[in-house]
């Protein structure tokens, strides 16, 4: 699979400013950060997690909880493959119950990674809410599933993809819009 660049979504300082206000739109939302913990999905929206968390302990002068969680095993699609998938560690060091969770992903396509997520969660106990923040919603959802909180919304093509690429995996920070060729 080849794939050729169509656009840059956000370069680094789109990315930040996006960051910025995504932590102050939950901040707003939440009505303060009291109960609420942050928790991303393995890869990139860990670390967007992490960036969303360090901006709201900014802004509140206070910590967030921050979690980490891996999904492949709660995937609809890992039964399909003909070998296991890789697992990473799931990392929630507090108690989830009675607590705001804000789910963090890159992006929202399908919105099957999101299900699964909200599965793993479950596992955790029972949390007052959970909510959605990504960085872009890309459309052709398959399951009833809306992020609460958008970076950006980008109408794409099937044969395009959204790759994010983040300072903490990929050595830079952009997300581009590409179009995939065979």
């Amino acid at each position: 699979m080849n794939f050729k660049t169509r656009s840059q979504l956000m370069d680094e300082t789109a990315l930040r400013r996006t960051i910025t206000r995504l932590a102050h739109e939950i901040i707003e939302r939440c009505k303060g950060i009291d109960d609420v913990a942050i928790i991303g999905i393995r890869t990139r929206g860990e670390f967007l997690a992490k960036r969303i968390a360090k901006k709201i302990e900014e802004v509140e002068g206070k910590p967030i909880p921050v979690g980490v969680l891996d999904t492949v095993m709660y995937r609809d699609d890992y039964r399909m493959k003909k070998q296991l998938p890789a697992t990473e560690i799931t990392e929630i060091p507090f108690d989830v119950d009675d607590k705001i969770l804000v789910l963090v992903d890159d992006v929202i396509y399908t919105g099957r990674t999101i299900r699964a997520a909200m599965d793993a969660l479950m596992d955790f106990g029972r949390p007052s809410a959970i909510q959605l923040a990504v960085l872009i919603d890309r459309g052709h959802r398959e399951l009833p599933i809306k992020a609460d909180y958008i970076g950006k919304s980008v109408p794409t093509a099937r044969n395009e993809e959204v790759k994010v690429h983040m300072k903490e995996f990929d050595g830079r920070d952009e997300i581009l819009l590409v179009e995939v060729t065979e």
